[in-house]
């Protein structure tokens, strides 16, 4: 590289890079090694650009693999960087810029190195090259230093001990994105990894001390969001020749070259990704959730994953017990704050999920917050775009959601927070309506979403259990949100009926009065049944087809959706006037239910109630209003046995996680760090760990 570098493109014919990669050695207290850390080109900024820095990086590289166990330069290199971290923290105090520019131009190098040994090589090869050690004429000793156990643990310290200031902004990121580097080796291995140098190093050993010290630091580089250094801060000395500002690699930070351009998701075509205003937050993020999601090692559990399982809230004097490793404090109200206002990145969802699902501490602290509605609106909005969202999004929401919707006080809570002008919603106008009937809405939405385009049973099962968990604490529901729950079980019911009834004439008037509600696809499917039942009636022993899974699917939600009503009915039916207004609105339509098979037994109560309610509404005569139904309704309730209605088993449902959740969660946190990753740039032809849709 050196001082003369301007482009990327350059690189492969540099001097200094065939020095390093070359047949000679060179001592780390060489001269060169100045000239070598004084390159200066922009940073890269597009995907283009890393690419071509990745294809120059790897014709240096694979000279440097074939040269090295003679020479021992990488291990050269690498003692150089080590030596001036170790001076880093004064020459921040003392804002040393030249030292600190030229350490992290040193990282840089080691970073764009080890990413291609990682991807060309086995670990075995790896570590051989990082534990080189030159042997001179009459030397017996057979002790050679791991130099990437002392690097991972240098990186540690870097990043949990050296203050955030402008001149150390970049060689922080640098830092943390080595570390993603590192850990690397899982994206070129179609399984996951149960055991890897990632384990041996971080797992055991110098590491393990730094662990709650890292995991704290990571959040709150999270937390925090710390920007750049503004655009023109002359954070770099003046080249002599007159030729301007003179970039480090990592200057780009300096003059705002940081939006990067990034491959697309997993699934998903080439996109732009807006402009990170913090791109330390940002690899810190993507690293902690790396590290979490660590298959634990054959004789230790991962640390990483029980630091985040066991931190307090720095305002919790209780003392840890000491059966607890990797403990620490952090600012609750700090780290809730910012996951409200992250929510619109994946890999803020998945922390928030992962802190949920295995913190007690912080579960406890966020349903206790008055300002729910906070956390839970950004959370709503994914579902409620679900169209522009990947399937995995979606699940985090959406068991976010069930999460929560397990603690009664949540549910009761949320029909207590009123909110106002909902700009998002954009079905209907929702000038004023409780946090709660809006959690109704987008969830139902979501239902009629996948129940007529994907068709994911995961999807729908998650959606009916967050309702399920919700329901006997429905209070004052809107009535738009009671009249959806009530259009969903009659879209299902007509989704259902030509089979049950076999009156093709009638189907034929439901399919055309739906057209507007169900997608083609659905509607070919309908098609299908239709066609097949006309023609193929007696066969018995063919395996269902699509179409018949698919309205075994609609019956079971139907189901679960009279359920529910159920729920709500029999435990807060004088809390909801405008669910029953909507009963007897569609009371025709559950005339369908009282004879099938599937339903009889939960049409009971809803039965009784319609019963109950119609002949309040005939004694007051014909031609009533709006609200002089809705004051009848409310007059009832009071009069209704509550004994006469059948008690059912409590709905609740608890999520759990399936066996080996690595098996989704490794390829998703690796699918974020590919797309997501500031500066970081892997050749998707390599990539093993998933696969990479067009569509």
């Amino acid at each position: 590289m050196g001082s003369n570098s301007s482009r990327i493109g350059d690189l492969p014919k540099n001097e200094y890079l065939k020095k390093l990669s070359g047949t000679e050695s060179v001592s780390e207290n060489d001269p060169f090694w100045n000239q070598l850390l004084s390159f200066s080109f922009p940073a890269p900024t597009s995907s283009t650009e890393l690419k071509l820095l990745e294809e120059a990086t790897i014709s240096v590289c694979r000279s440097l693999v074939e040269n090295n166990p003679r020479t021992g330069n990488l291990g050269a290199l690498i003692k150089v960087f080590l030596s001036r971290t170790k001076e880093l923290k004064l020459s921040a105090e003392c804002q040393n810029h030249i030292f600190i520019w030229q350490t992290h131009n040193a990282l840089f190098i080691i970073c764009c190195l080890l990413k291609v040994f990682i991807c060309e090589m086995s670990e075995e090869e790896l570590q051989l090259h990082f534990t080189y050690e030159e042997k001179f004429p009459g030397s017996y000793s057979s002790d050679s230093e791991d130099l990437l156990e002392e690097l991972l643990c240098c990186l540690m310290q870097l990043i949990t001990d050296i203050p955030l200031l402008d001149i150390t902004y970049e060689i922080s990121v640098e830092a943390v994105s080595t570390m993603v580097v590192f850990l690397s080796c899982q994206l070129f291995h179609k399984e996951v990894l149960r055991q890897s140098i990632s384990h041996k190093y971080l797992m055991r050993g110098q590491c393990l001390p730094y662990t709650s010290k890292l995991v704290k630091t990571l959040l709150y580089n999270f937390i925090r969001q710390e920007k750049p250094p503004p655009p023109g801060a002359h954070l770099f000395p003046q080249q002599s020749d007159g030729g301007g500002l003179l970039y480090g690699l990592a200057s780009g930070v300096a003059t705002g070259l940081w939006t990067v351009f990034t491959l697309g998701g997993v699934g998903s075509k080439a996109t732009a990704t807006p402009e990170l205003s913090s791109p330390l937050a940002n690899q810190s993020l993507l690293l902690l959730l790396v590290l979490a999601n660590l298959t634990d090692a054959a004789d230790a559990p991962n640390p990483y994953r029980q630091a985040i399982m066991s931190f307090k809230n720095t305002q919790d004097s209780s003392p840890f017990p000491s059966s607890i490793p990797h403990a620490f404090q952090i600012n609750f109200n700090s780290l809730y704050t910012a996951l409200c206002e992250q929510q619109t990145s994946d890999q803020a969802t998945l922390l928030l999920y992962t802190l949920l699902h295995q913190n007690s501490n912080i579960r406890t602290y966020m349903l206790a917050r008055t300002d729910m509605e906070n956390l839970v609106l950004p959370i709503l909005e994914i579902l409620y775009h679900v169209e522009e969202r990947n399937s995995h999004h979606v699940y985090m929401a959406l068991i976010i959601l069930l999460i929560l919707t397990e603690d009664d006080g949540f549910n009761r809570s949320i029909h207590e927070v009123i909110l106002k002008n909902i700009t998002w919603y954009s079905e209907r106008v929702l000038t004023e309506i409780s946090l709660g009937s809006l959690l109704i809405l987008v969830v139902i939405r979501t239902i009629q979403y996948n129940m007529t385009r994907t068709r994911d049973k995961y999807l729908h099962t998650n959606c009916l259990a967050a309702l399920a968990n919700m329901s006997a604490q429905f209070r004052s529901l809107h009535q738009y949100a009671a009249q959806r729950i009530i259009r969903t079980v009659s879209t299902l019911l007509y989704l259902l009926l030509p089979l049950t009834s076999m009156d093709f004439q009638i189907f034929g008037f439901i399919r055309y009065s739906l057209f507007s509600l169900l997608s083609k696809k659905h509607n070919k499917v309908l098609e299908q049944a239709t066609q097949s039942l006309r023609g193929s009636l007696s066969s018995n022993d063919v395996p269902l087809p699509d179409y018949a899974q698919d309205l075994n699917v609609i019956e079971e939600v139907i189901r679960m959706m009279l359920e529910i009503i159920n729920s709500c009915l029999t435990n807060s039916l004088h809390h909801n006037p405008n669910l029953v207004y909507a009963l007897l609105y569609k009371r025709d339509l559950f005339e369908q239910f009282r004879t099938h098979p599937s339903f009889q037994d939960i049409m009971q109560n809803i039965d009784l109630v319609i019963t109950f309610f119609s002949s309040k509404l005939l004694q007051a005569g014909a031609e009533l209003s709006v609200e002089r139904v809705l004051e009848i309704i409310k007059q009832g309730v009071v009069a209704l046995p509550k004994d006469r209605l059948k008690k059912f088993p409590e709905l609740k449902f608890k999520y759990v996680e399936e066996e080996q959740p690595e098996e989704f969660f490794i390829p998703y946190v690796w699918s974020l760090v590919y797309n997501s990753a500031v500066g970081l740039y892997w050749n998707p032809q390599d990539i093993q760990l998933f696969t990479m849709d067009s569509d």
